[in-house]
């Protein structure tokens, strides 16, 4: 099978043990302190743990996975679940019975996902089961490639953009949310600053029903309760949130899209800085979220380089109103972060980070005053970060990270971030007077100085060290052929 196909077959068996595992913890708990309670689906409710019928249980499934009928059960377990919870309902995969799947190799999947969290404590066992849901995300995501990042952001681009605009406490939104990436590292953020799970209220729309579901799924391993909005027109056409406004907004938007239907909606209301080409969606996408900002909210968004520095249709017009301001409200550009190629799924070309403050004289990490930053654009340049992990991916280090992030909150003047230093080659505070020297174009490499030699001479070095790698990688398999091809022939010559 493609991994296009499989992934939900692996997934939502991974989910249905997490919810068996977590009801049938919280059983025993009832059972020990409130039997009355244990058959009452109210109790689990309260707890945010699905009610799970004892049809669909997995001990039930795992003591039939050697039957010729256990897709059948599978399905009608799905079927029983979403019956009984109604926030599930159109959410899980139920189609295990089809002739397609050998029933001999899905009860040997089962054994295997029977192991995961075996006899480990209760919230130690959901963490590991939705490590184990991400993990096999990103994996699915890679063997996918294009396709897979429509669902999925890496998780290293997901920890800076988090890292960034550090979501403590409020309402975190994302209008093109996939696989619910952003939310689970917003969550783990939160925690592990002496949040709690509920600190933040989650919302998300996402117009692929396939993504959607592996969405709710992936959020509810995690026990994170969200308003995730799905319907097939997307955020432009039906923005089924139109009154949100969010103090965070972390987002990966499809990049450079032609055709989002632009023209029927020439005279929107988020049009406050210009209103975008029919012919590319990338403004359209900054300034829905814009919109959707509330009073001192920040964002984070991922768009292709070109968004940049383009001039055509109108969108270096949008860009220096977004820059300079307009109508009277002060520009929401904080800060610009060029990012390597290779980190993504999608596509091995370099793409940006954009960091927009609806209030760039204050702000509201860990609910402190930040110097006021109106005058200024913070730019970094990441191109020379990050690590080769496979022949064709990158990913960021915990140290890549940090360096990035704590340049960020010094110049914002967080107290405890230390004093900040522009650094040549990497960070640069601008002011926007610079920006205008350069026509509003927000290439990092135009301030932070890329174009001294040395640093010329390091990006070219860099890149050579992976096009090594890469020919490494393709010698590697050109010799495994040639053994697979040599052994054939001696079989046929034998």
């Amino acid at each position: 099978m493609e991994p296009s196909d499989y992934k939900h077959i692996a997934l939502g068996l991974i989910f249905l043990k997490h919810i068996s595992d977590s009801f049938e913890a919280k059983r025993a708990e009832l059972l020990a302190d409130y039997p009355d309670g244990a058959e009452d689906p109210d109790e689990y409710s309260a707890e945010n743990v699905f009610w799970v019928p004892k049809e669909a249980r997995w001990s039930h499934l795992q003591s039939n996975a050697k039957q010729p009928s256990i897709g059948k059960m599978i399905d009608e377990a799905m079927i029983a679940i979403e019956k009984r919870n109604e926030t599930l309902k159109g959410v899980l995969p139920k189609d295990y019975a089809r002739p397609a799947l050998n029933a001999v190799m899905l009860g040997e999947l089962i054994d295997l996902i029977s192991g995961i969290a075996l006899g480990q404590e209760k919230g130690e066992a959901r963490d590991v089961l939705g490590r184990v849901y991400e993990y096999f995300l990103g994996q699915f995501a890679g063997s996918e490639g294009k396709r897979g990042g429509e669902f999925y952001t890496p998780r290293s681009v997901v920890r800076v953009m988090v890292e960034m605009i550090e979501p403590y406490k409020g309402r975190v939104y994302d209008p093109c949310c996939g696989s619910g990436g952003m939310f689970v590292q917003s969550e783990k953020f939160a925690l592990e600053h002496e949040g709690r799970i509920g600190d933040i209220a989650i919302y998300g729309q996402e117009s692929n029903y396939t993504t959607w579901r592996l969405c709710k799924m992936n959020l509810a391993v995690r026990g994170i309760d969200a308003d995730i909005k799905w319907n097939n027109e997307g955020s432009f056409h039906k923005d089924e949130l139109r009154d949100l406004k969010a103090e965070y907004i972390l987002a990966n938007p499809p990049f450079n899209i032609s055709d989002w239907g632009g023209d029927r909606l020439r005279d929107d209301v988020r049009w406050g800085y210009g209103v975008p080409p029919a012919s590319n969606a990338n403004f359209a996408w900054v300034q829905h979220i814009v919109h959707h900002l509330g009073p001192s909210g920040t964002a984070g968004v991922v768009l292709a380089n070109g968004s940049m520095s383009s001039t055509q249709s109108g969108e270096d017009t949008i860009r220096r109103a977004l820059i300079e301001g307009v109508g009277g409200a002060p520009g929401v550009v904080d800060c610009m972060i060029a990012l390597p190629g290779q980190l993504f799924y999608s596509t091995q070309i370099p793409v940006c980070l954009w960091f927009l403050a609806r209030d760039k004289s204050n702000g509201i990490a860990r609910n402190a005053k930040l110097r006021d930053r109106r005058s200024e654009i913070l730019f970094i340049d990441a191109r020379k970060l990050g690590h080769m992990v496979d022949r064709t991916r990158k990913e960021f280090s915990d140290a890549d990270i940090g360096r990035i992030t704590r340049a960020y909150h010094a110049w914002r003047g967080e107290a405890d971030a230390g004093k900040y230093e522009d650094i040549p080659g990497f960070c640069k505070a601008a002011t926007i007077e610079e920006v205008r020297q350069q026509a509003h174009v927000l290439t990092p490499g135009r301030y932070v100085g890329t174009a001294d030699v040395n640093d010329a001479d390091g990006l070219f070095a860099d890149r050579f060290a992976e096009l090594t790698e890469k020919l490494k990688g393709h010698f590697a398999d050109a010799e495994a052929l040639s053994a697979r091809i040599v052994e054939s022939l001696q079989r046929v010559v034998g």
